[in-house]
This record gives C-alpha cells, sequence and structure tokens, in this order.
C-alpha cells in the first residue's frame, strides 16, 4: 500500500463481549448471576467467563482487581488481516495474541482509544458454541379484538432472573466528542444511525450500528456522549421477551439491587429498557424489542431534550447522565 494512501477501514462484524474488573468478587458474582449470565469457564477464582444462551462463546469476563473498573469491549472482525491493520494502524495497538484461555479461543488485538485512553479489543476465529436450551415463553398474545391463545392454554412463568442472550451495545461519556467521532469513522465500518446536537446545532452523541451492506443490524452497538470527564456508561444485553425482562426486573429487586432506570422504552433503538448498578456501581442493561436497520437507513439528526430519550416509563433521573 503506498504511504500516501490511508488504510481500509477495519470490518467489524459484530459485538461480542466486555471485561470488567471488581474489587470485591464474591459480590460482583451474585449480581453477575442475579442478572442473568451463565458461567462457562472458570480459568481461576479470580478470572471467570460468563456466556449467554446464544452461540457467542461468552459475553462477559469477570476479572479480580485492586481497582474496580471497565476492562473494554470486544468487537468480531472479519478476517485476520483486519487483525493486522489494527495492530500496524491504531493508537497504542498490541500485536496479534492468541486467546489462550477464552471460550472459543481465537486471536486478537487490543488498542486504546485516542480521546479516554480506554481499551478496546478485537477477535477473530472463535469458534461458535450451541445455544442452550433453556426454556423461553414463546406462547401468543391476547389482545381485545384478536384472540390468538386458545381457551384453556395459560400464561404461567417462572420467577427467576431475566437470561442473558447476547451483548447488544455498550456506551461511554467521552471528553471530546469530534475527536472521537473522527477517529471511530476513519478506522472503522461504523454508520451513525443518529446523531444528536445540542442548541447550537453541535453533535454531542453518537449511536453506531454497523455498516454491513444488506444485512440487518441492530441499530446500534456503539455509542458515546460527550462530558466533562470519561467513563463507562453501561453495558446492554438483549434477553428473550417483555415479561423475561420484567421477571428479571423483579427479581433484582427483590435481591436488594438498586435500580438505575427503568422499565420504559427508548425513542432511538426502541427498546425497552431496564438499568441497574451492580455492586461497584457499574450500570447495566437488560433491553428487548429493538430496531434493526440495513446501511440503507440514512443517518437520522435531532436536537438533545427530555423527550429525546424515552417515550414512556419513570422520568429520567439525575444521575443517569453523570458520571459515577
Amino acid at each position: 500500500m503506498p504511504s500516501n494512501e490511508a488504510p481500509r477501514k477495519i470490518q467489524l462484524v459484530r459485538i461480542s463481549h466486555v471485561y470488567y474488573k471488581y474489587t470485591d468478587f464474591p459480590k460482583a458474582l451474585e449480581f453477575i448471576h442475579d442478572f442473568g449470565f451463565t458461567e462457562e469457564k472458570r480459568v481461576s477464582d479470580e478470572k471467570i467467563y460468563f456466556r449467554g444462551y446464544g452461540t457467542e462463546p461468552w459475553v462477559l469476563c469477570a476479572i479480580k482487581a485492586d481497582k474496580a473498573e471497565f476492562g473494554g469491549v470486544g468487537f468480531v472482525v472479519e478476517s485476520e488481516e483486519d487483525l493486522q491493520i489494527a495492530s500496524e494502524t491504531l493508537p497504542k495497538a498490541t500485536k496479534i495474541y492468541e486467546l489462550t484461555d477464552a471460550p472459543g479461543g481465537g486471536k486478537g488485538v487490543t488498542f486504546h482509544d485516542p480521546v479516554d485512553g480506554y481499551p478496546m479489543h478485537l477477535v477473530w476465529g472463535q469458534t461458535p458454541s450451541a445455544m442452550l436450551e433453556i426454556p423461553l415463553p414463546h406462547e401468543p398474545f391476547n389482545y381485545p379484538t384478536e384472540k390468538n391463545r386458545p381457551a384453556g392454554k395459560f400464561q404461567r412463568f417462572q420467577k427467576r432472573p431475566a437470561p442473558v442472550h447476547k451483548l447488544g451495545h455498550f456506551g461511554v461519556r467521552t471528553t471530546n466528542f469530534a475527536a472521537a467521532h473522527e477517529f471511530y469513522c476513519k478506522h472503522f465500518n461504523f454508520i451513525a444511525s443518529d446523531l444528536i446536537h445540542d442548541k447550537e446545532k453541535v453533535d454531542r452523541t453518537v449511536f453506531y450500528r454497523l455498516d454491513r451492506g444488506d444485512e440487518e443490524v441492530d441499530h446500534h452497538v456503539f455509542f458515546f456522549a460527550e462530558g466533562g470527564t470519561y467513563r463507562v456508561h453501561h453495558s446492554s444485553f438483549e434477553t428473550h421477551d417483555f415479561d423475561t425482562q420484567v421477571l428479571g426486573h423483579d427479581w433484582l429487586r427483590e435481591k436488594g439491587y438498586k435500580n438505575c432506570w427503568g422499565v420504559g422504552r427508548h425513542v432511538l433503538g426502541s427498546q425497552i429498557f431496564d438499568y441497574w448498578y451492580d455492586p461497584h456501581g457499574f450500570i447495566m442493561e437488560h433491553y428487548v424489542d429493538g430496531d434493526l436497520v440495513t446501511a440503507a437507513e440514512p443517518t437520522h439528526r435531532s436536537m438533545a431534550g427530555p423527550g429525546s430519550l424515552h417515550v414512556w416509563g419513570p422520568e429520567l433521573p439525575s444521575d443517569f447522565l453523570t458520571p459515577r
């Protein structure tokens, strides 16, 4: 490649997993189980991989550490060449390494966000897992004038955590929106599904989806909003349906965890959301019923305001948008 020619964009296929580091490991693990994750591999008593019931080998790695912090998110790339480009062009990038202890194996590269320095991970060559066979409701729904469930067919539910299916998206507060937006659009196949601006028409928040051509993808897998200090905002995990989600809400409430915000319905992405604080103050979300789009969908622009985040549900709490 000529020296004056920019490298091609790194092709991301999907979001796959997150790392979290915890000081009180027993409390962290208790929440992880109550949130609906399934333990997949215990490397040691200080490092455990968890999966959802989907085909991703793992969706969360919990690590015992001296400081509670976000350890970065993982995206699957299209080819080993993408890993090589990442290793050669991204800030503070590692060489390609083997994922020796992770379920599914594969290779990876870690780089760091150029604005706020948090780690990001790219992986390739993982072996998918078989879906877990867990009971999930698939009952028809009765509307006032359309009865889809026959007489004598009842709705009966089991009280339990809401089983996690997959990691859907994550988000951060960035200290420089313009610089971050330029970097991620230059190096990756992200498309802005929605851009949110302030009264001066300056963009302050973006919701990215992946450009996979005609393939239907989630409305967003990554978002960031400008704020005074960096922090991970939340990681969001899909569960089965609304009943499953609210059963999980009640399970967490009865266990004494602190609800952050929810249950409610977002505007951008349309998800029904339910945000919770874990014992270390990290925000974890269950969501259902998100929008799908293709690369043909244009970028939508709107102004930040009270009605831009949700159409129904509890009022937006003041600490949802402020640093932890």
